[in-house]
């Protein structure tokens, strides 16, 4: 579900299924809460493969952004058009940074 890995004190967690739902929602909060509480504090969350995210993957996404709280940052990175137009939908898009590619983002939390 989550690959991840440290790049100068970054950690790029990239999502390796192409759905964020209900089902997945889950197993994503389980993993992204590990980082969190092994000590990553700036997160760039590579959706590039994630072409569906539902409530559910957007309420753990959200779940992240409140663990980590004002001792971190989460970004995002790789949006498909469609999650795009989900996080305008919701004005979540307002809430989180975006960017393009995960190098863009890593280079800007760095």
């Amino acid at each position: 579900m989550i690959d991840s890995e440290a790049r100068g004190g970054v950690t790029l967690a990239r999502l390796t299924d192409k759905r964020l739902d209900a089902a997945a929602a889950p197993g994503f909060k389980t993993g992204i809460s590990a980082l969190i509480e092994g000590g990553a504090d700036r997160i760039v969350l590579d959706l590039t493969a994630v072409s569906f995210v539902d409530s559910s993957g957007l309420g753990a996404i959200v779940s992240a952004l409140k663990q980590l709280g004002s001792r971190g940052d989460l970004v995002l990175a790789g949006l498909q058009p469609p999650v795009r137009k989900l996080l305008q939908l919701t004005r979540l898009d307002r809430v989180f940074k975006t960017y393009d590619t995960a190098e863009d983002a890593v280079a800007a939390l760095g």
